[in-house]
């Protein structure tokens, strides 16, 4: 089953919710603004992702810039700033049972869905 983790608000996120809709494939929409991620679920979205933390972290937000913008932080520190200001998840990211796309640009979603 797929899943996008999406925020109605950013037009990248609505993108990729239109490629999902355009494939035919059944889906879930998590909006995670309104219900934010647990640590454990950001870390297994990592690792479907194969990616660090701080590769989700949108280091342009106001709040990353007045919290945490010059820190050093840990991998298990990172995921903790993400379940706590789910604002600063990178968006969106789609996840299947055993593989995830940060869908940034939307067309790696397209890719995404082809394998």
């Amino acid at each position: 089953m797929l899943t996008i983790y999406h925020n109605p608000r950013c037009r990248k996120s609505r993108e990729g919710l239109a490629i999902l809709e355009a494939s035919g494939k059944p889906f879930t929409v998590v909006k995670y603004l309104d219900t934010p991620l647990s640590r454990e679920k950001i870390r297994e979205i990592l690792d479907k992702l194969g990616m660090p933390a701080k590769s989700l972290v949108r280091t342009g937000e106001s709040i990353w810039k007045e919290k945490f913008r010059s820190q050093e932080f840990s991998e298990a520190e990172l995921i903790q700033a993400l379940a706590d200001h789910p604002k600063l998840l990178e968006r969106p990211v789609v996840t299947s049972d055993t593989a995830a796309v940060l869908g940034r640009p939307p067309e790696r979603i397209q890719e995404f869905l082809k394998g």
